[in-house]
């Protein structure tokens, strides 16, 4: 997409996002500040861990924003026996008598990766280089996964058994851990009201791939302000026990804290924080926007906090 200045750029990220949360909000009621995450993960190139009670239309969401973009898309349930060829692809040999990649459905613009925690750490790390790196490794041979390329994997926080946490590591591929609420009642009759009747509703695409891969250029070239830089790198270094910046709660409470990834991600989702509000450079209220987002799932904390009820969410409001 060709645009006359980065003002006029911005302006239109401005206006897709309005028209993105219009379309998917025919099918989600509520969930606002979900969705929001969700498309400011997507602008900024990063990767989103939704997580939530049964019911609270995890899936769904995610199949209503790959529907409302011209995309294409791959759901892979995460099981027990799930193995990484099943998820990456693997060479098979043809009638030529010779190997070929079959490719998995990792091979797609948004994979919605349902239950992550549910299959075992082997197949979890085969995610790994593709979050990071865009594309997988097999038998030696590199193979490029599509460009938007965007996971959006689920957890259900409740249900433990058979599960399989995931490492510090994988969390940390992560941009966004975005935690789905219970909804009000008025929401809840509004679901109620709008899927227990024969409703036909038609959700036209609002964005492709060349338009979305411009404006995740133009979140890269927005400007920062070294002040809001500061603030960012400053809440990422509080959060690290042991160091100079970290606060009493933190040496305290916290095994580990957030890496420089965290950093990177509390900036650029910064800048798509101000662009779809209409601003043209991020400030400090844009950091405090996004920085739970960015951090609940980066700090580890340690046994005296859960003894002393202090959750990651209290210490990250503590430390804004």
């Amino acid at each position: 997409m060709n645009y006359k200045s980065d003002v006029e750029a911005i302006d239109a990220l401005s206006q897709s996002y309005k028209d993105l949360s219009k379309e998917v909000g025919k099918i989600i009621v509520g969930q606002d500040e979900v969705i929001k995450a969700s498309i400011i993960s997507l602008f900024s190139n990063g990767h989103s861990l939704l997580v939530g009670v049964p019911g609270l239309a995890k899936t769904l969401l995610i199949n209503t924003l790959a529907n409302v973009l011209d995309l294409s898309f791959k759901r892979i349930q995460f099981t027990p026996d799930l193995m990484p060829s099943d998820i990456t692809g693997s060479e098979i040999l043809g009638e030529d008598r010779h190997f070929h990649f079959n490719r998995g459905p990792l091979f797609a613009n948004i994979v919605l990766a349902d239950e992550i925690n549910r299959t075992p750490p082997k197949t979890q790390a085969a995610l790994l280089e593709s979050m990071q790196e865009r594309h997988i490794t097999v038998s030696g041979h590199k193979h490029d996964l599509p460009n938007p390329f965007f996971v959006l994997a689920t957890q259900n926080p409740i249900e433990q058994e058979g599960t399989y946490p995931l490492p510090e590591a994988q969390l940390d591929r992560f941009m966004f851990n975005i935690f789905l609420t219970y909804p009000t009642y008025q929401q809840e009759l509004d679901v109620v009201r709008q899927t227990t009747v024969d409703r036909d509703v038609t959700l036209n695409p609002v964005l492709n791939a060349a338009q979305i891969l411009a404006f995740q250029k133009v979140v890269r070239k927005i400007p920062v302000s070294d002040n809001v830089l500061e603030y960012a790198v400053n809440l990422s270094s509080r959060t690290r026990p042991g160091t100079e910046k970290a606060t009493k709660e933190v040496a305290n409470y916290v095994s580990w804290g957030a890496g420089p990834r965290a950093s990177q991600n509390l900036v650029l989702g910064a800048k798509c924080h101000a662009a779809i509000h209409g601003k043209y450079s991020p400030d400090i209220e844009d950091i405090r926007a996004i920085a739970t987002l960015v951090l609940r799932h980066r700090i580890v904390m340690n046994y005296k906090a859960e003894a002393d009820g202090l959750s990651v969410e209290k210490l990250v409001s503590t430390l804004l």
